[in-house]
């Protein structure tokens, strides 16, 4: 979901592939390393690779268009490099498709200067964006190559340079995409934390501690009055934003380098907006180091939780009333050795707001995120602050939907109910309790309880005085010489009759009685069923039948009686909590 940042020394990007050198020791799947061999192939043969959407953009149509085509025709180009979901093709393939087909136009000069691109920086992207953005904003020092300086100057006689570095930030978003890559943060998570976050004064602070290549701290504090700073460990990233928002007129941005929780280039920064998608499942992020640090005023995180450690570094960077909008993996919500902060964060009336966004905001898997919209107080004093947390949960939306909940959507959680033993901050689990209609839940449970209780007594079988205790042990055979005879069988633990002469019904009743039960205790005390040692009477088949049916009906009975101590649990749960709650009233 998130850029690695910390503990990886290098991130080898090819295509849509990645390899992670840590340490100097690569790691990567067989199926990455092959197809990292097929991109060399087609890289070494002097051909560069597309995706669909370039493809797309190639022929003037929509990617859907070119998924059809991939399907429809047999001679479309096969994948000459990247993943089953993400392929990438040879363009000179694909441009020679386009022509027979007569689907192709003209590249684009965008096209061919994004191709030059990656066919002379490779992996590094970023790198190449920088310098292409460094030009255009009037670096003496050239550093592209010949071949991009020449397209980029062709470019910027027709293209203004802030358009020009747009297109390109765009197609490297859309690549990353595409790739399920985690180098960048979604568009959607970025429709999303814009939806959420607060209204902006004039000459407010916005800052970003893990910012990337800028695109949610841009996009956030896109007013040209409003300060922005920023700080990024990838160097090509950081100076990529910078230029980036140069170009835009920026003048008030300023992004730092460097590691933000080891070394924090912003320490006396104060904002009223602190917005960070960081790394997520990173477990090295220096706790041994970082143990004294001041900025754990809600509790030192454990080394497993260092999306938490993350939160109070950007809550040490906001100032009194300001806010915090922090993109969490779902689980950050629930994990046990995260409660201790999640209960300060509520107790101290800090986390106003948590949004589950809806499956897909993350192209790179289905499971939901969360948004946690926290706001610094202006004093506490340490004690409780009577702050209802608003659960938002969007799970059922789509990632494209609106994401303006419905009531239904919505809870409103007093801390009270927060502050329990694992004090989970999942919106889903607060709205089920929030939203229940407990006048019809307990009208339902109640007219089958009552259905339950009639029912009832018509189980009991009509039982007539016998012949008395030990009247049926004079006559009686065991089950092991029923076995023997053919007449039981086992259904797994269960014995069954096997022959017409035996009732299924009758010989479970009988393995039941008080009789068996004591022939399978032992004389210390212990109880093991003894089966075949268990003796049954001898009767004939209609005997046996009258018997079976009685003990049926007395099964039928224990099961409902079962069924009724559960249903009147839960009955007394929904009034209690109904006549608590105010859903319920006493009638008068």
């Amino acid at each position: 979901m998130h850029r690695m940042r910390i503990g990886v020394h290098k991130i080898e990007w090819q295509a849509s592939v990645y390899v992670v050198n840590v340490h100097g020791f690569w790691f990567g799947s067989l199926a990455a390393c092959t197809l990292l061999n097929m991109t060399d192939n087609a890289a070494s043969a002097g051909g560069s690779l597309v995706t669909g959407s370039e493809i797309a953009r190639l022929a003037g149509v929509t990617r859907a268009a070119v998924s059809n085509w991939r399907r429809r025709y047999d001679d479309f180009p096969a994948p000459a490099g990247g993943a089953a979901n993400s392929p990438l093709y040879a363009l000179a393939e694909v441009q020679q498709w386009l022509d027979k087909q007569r689907k192709g136009q003209e590249v684009s000069p965008e096209v061919e200067l994004w191709q030059a691109l990656r066919a002379a920086y490779g992996e590094h992207t970023v790198a190449g964006l920088a310098d292409v953005a460094g030009m255009l904003a009037g670096e003496r020092e050239g550093r592209l190559p010949d071949e991009v300086a020449s397209r980029v100057e062709a470019l910027t006689r027709a293209e203004a340079p802030v358009e020009l570095v747009k297109g390109l930030t765009e197609r490297f978003m859309d690549s990353a995409r595409r790739a399920g890559s985690e180098q960048v943060t979604p568009a959607r998570v970025v429709r999303a934390v814009c939806h959420f976050a607060p209204a902006l004064t004039d000459g407010a602070t916005v800052f970003d501690p893990a910012c990337g290549v800028g695109t949610l701290l841009l996009s956030v504090a896109s007013q040209a009055d409003v300060r922005c700073r920023g700080q990024e460990l990838d160097a090509d990233s950081a100076r990529f934003t910078q230029l980036r928002a140069d170009l835009l007129g920026r003048t008030d941005v300023r992004i730092a380098t460097g590691d933000s929780l080891r070394a924090d280039q912003w320490p006396d920064l104060k904002a009223d907006l602190v917005v960070c998608d960081p790394p997520a499942g990173v477990t090295e992020w220096g706790r041994e180091e970082l143990l004294l640090d001041s900025r754990w005023e809600l509790g030192t995180p454990s080394k497993a939780e260092g999306e938490l450690a993350w939160l109070q570094h950007v809550y040490a960077h906001t100032k009194p009333r300001g806010h915090v909008l922090m993109v969490m993996p779902a689980s950050v919500a629930y994990r046990k050795a995260g409660r201790r902060i999640r209960a300060e964060l509520v107790r101290r009336g800090i986390v106003r707001q948590v949004v589950a966004l809806p499956p897909g905001t993350v192209p790179s898997h289905a499971l939901p995120v969360h948004l946690w919209c926290l706001q610094r107080p202006e004093s506490t004093g340490g004690a409780l602050v009577d702050f209802a947390v608003r659960m938002v949960d969007l799970t059922g939306n789509s990632p494209d939907g609106s994401l303006e909940p419905r009531d239904d959507q919505v809870a409103v959680v007093p801390p009270i109910e927060l502050l329990d033993e694992t004090v989970d901050l999942t919106p889903g689990s607060h709205l089920r309790y929030h939203h229940r209609d407990h006048p019809r839940e307990y009208a339902a449970l109640r007219k089958k309880l009552e259905a339950r209780i009639r029912r009832l007594a018509a189980l009991l079988p009509e039982l007539a005085p016998g012949r008395g205790p030990g009247s049926l042990d004079s006559a009686t055979t065991s089950v092991a010489d029923l076995a023997r005879a053919g007449l039981v069988a086992y259904d797994g633990a269960e014995p069954v009759s096997a022959s017409e002469q035996l009732d299924t019904d009758f010989l479970r009743g009988f393995l039941l009685s008080g009789a068996n039960a004591r022939r399978s205790t032992s004389a210390s005390g212990s109880y093991r069923l003894d089966i075949k040692g268990s003796r049954i009477p001898r009767m004939s088949i209609d005997e046996q039948r009258r018997y079976g049916s009685a003990f049926r009906a007395l099964l039928a009975f224990e099961e409902d009686l079962r069924e009724i101590d559960e249903l009147s649990r839960q009955l007394a749960d929904v009034a209690r909590e109904g006549l608590a709650t105010g859903t319920l009233t006493p009638e008068e």
